[in-house]
Parts: C-alpha cells; structure tokens; sequence
C-alpha cells in the first residue's frame, strides 16, 4: 500500500510554501533546487515561483513540486497565510547565524502554523548559513523556534543547511517528502473509516 501511495505522489505536483524572514535565503534555495548551481539574487517583491523536478539521490528524487517563494519582509507577511493554505509542505528558512532575529522568526512560524488550513502540514526548517562563524547548531534553532510547543499534529524537522553551495537540501527535501507521503497516507486512512 506504501508503495501505490508513493507511486501515485510520485505523478502529483506537490504544492510547497517557502516562508521565513527577509534575507533568510529562500531564493537561494529555491534556485539551488532548480538549477543545482548559486544564483545571486536580490530581495523578493513579491514571490517567486518555480516548478522543480527533484533531483537529490533519495526518497524524493524525480518527485515534482511546485514551490512558492513568499518574500520575508515585514510588509509581506500578510501574504503567507493566503499562499500556505492548503499546501502539501512548508519549507521555512532561518539565518542560523542571525540570532538576534530568532525571536521574530519563531513569532511568525508560530503564527503561521497556527492557521486551521496548517494544522497537520508537514514542516521542514532549514538552518541555513552552517558554513558560516558563530552558526547556531539545530539543537538550539529548535529550541529558539519553540518547535516543540507546535501543535502535536505538525511533524516538523529542523536540517541544517549551506544553501550556496547546496548542503542539506536533498536530505531535508527527502525528509519533508517522507513527512508529506505519511501524511496522505494518515488522511486517507482517516477517510476510508468515515
């Protein structure tokens, strides 16, 4: 049964949100995972959206997904509640090294996945800017987002990332699709006993 659920994500276009605060680096993760190669990029007015073709070497491999990339800036955020309803995944990228903004980014998490369309969408926080001097470990992004105080039906994981050079990415899209494929799995199950 796993396997016919797997197959059959496998043919479906996955709707995933890329949220988080400005200069986090969601665009250089979005074009990471579409070209597999950095691209400079400037603030996002706006969003961004692109339809990606996995190509890490694991469970998500060849899964296609489109992504939405919602700029960070305080004037936007309004505009993630409408672009996350109903989707299959939130993506939310955190500058591990920003940790004076923390604060902030677990404020607005929270806030986004307290919605009611939310509840139970799968999670995946990218600690971006490993690379860097002074980059705070998972354990304590986790800690300083609070994840532990989401509700009990979000599954979430925390991976750390260099999004310029693409380290962690494939893992966390593996993890997130895996996530996700439970999830329908759960949802189906749940409809099949009504």
């Amino acid at each position: 049964m796993g396997t016919s659920l797997s197959r059959l994500a496998a043919f479906q276009s996955l709707h995933i949100v890329m949220l988080g605060l400005d200069s986090a680096g969601k665009t250089t993760v979005l074009y990471r995972l579409k070209f597999n190669e950095f691209v400079n990029t400037v603030p996002t007015i706006g969003f961004n959206t692109e339809r990606i073709r996995l190509g890490g070497p694991g469970a998500s491999r060849g899964i296609s997904c489109h992504f939405w990339d919602v700029g960070g800036q305080e004037k936007l955020r309004p505009l993630w509640k409408p672009y996350s309803r109903c989707t299959d995944g939130i993506v939310y990228v955190v500058d591990s090294v920003d940790a004076e903004r923390l604060e902030e980014a677990r404020a607005e998490l929270h806030r986004i996945t307290r919605f009611q369309e939310n509840q139970g969408t799968p999670l995946l926080v990218i600690a971006n800017k490993q690379d860097l001097p002074r980059a705070l470990d998972v354990g304590n992004i986790e800690r300083q987002l609070a994840l532990s105080e989401l509700s009990p039906s979000t599954p979430y994981h925390v991976q750390p990332a260099c999004a310029i050079i693409g380290e962690g990415l494939d893992e966390g899209m593996d993890k997130l699709y895996e996530m996700i494929v439970k999830r329908r799995k759960t949802l189906k199950q749940r409809k099949k006993k009504q």
